[in-house]
């Protein structure tokens, strides 16, 4: 019974109406997108570069988009100028982000 479908659950831990993922951030992609996990970390590959905070500002637009909330709603918490990184999603709509967690557990890309 112990880690039952802890592999799914991982990369995200929800902190009562908010989400806190864990994202190992790949900067410089052709795209923005998911692509699976890495490790203990939701793997995001960013188009921007890692060049004056380009690359999280993209990273926080990609998971707005992707969790449909205001950017404002996105915090990271840690990994500024690192690429594993801790993103808080504050109160996203909880059907449309278990839809989207599970979707990126399972490796698919964006929605």
């Amino acid at each position: 019974m112990a880690g039952h479908g802890a592999e799914e659950a991982v990369f995200h831990r929800w902190i009562g109406a908010d989400l806190e993922l864990r994202v190992h951030a790949v900067p410089g992609a052709k795209r923005t997108e998911a692509q699976g996990l890495h490790g203990p970390a939701l793997k995001v590959k960013v188009q921007a570069r890692a060049v004056e905070g380009a690359a999280n500002a993209a990273l926080i637009e990609f998971l707005a988009g992707e969790l449909q909330v205001p950017r404002r709603q996105c915090v990271l918490v840690s990994g500024e100028k690192n690429r594993d990184k801790r993103v808080l999603v504050q109160a996203p709509p909880r059907t449309r982000a278990e839809e989207v967690l599970r979707g990126w557990a399972q490796g698919r890309t964006s929605s």
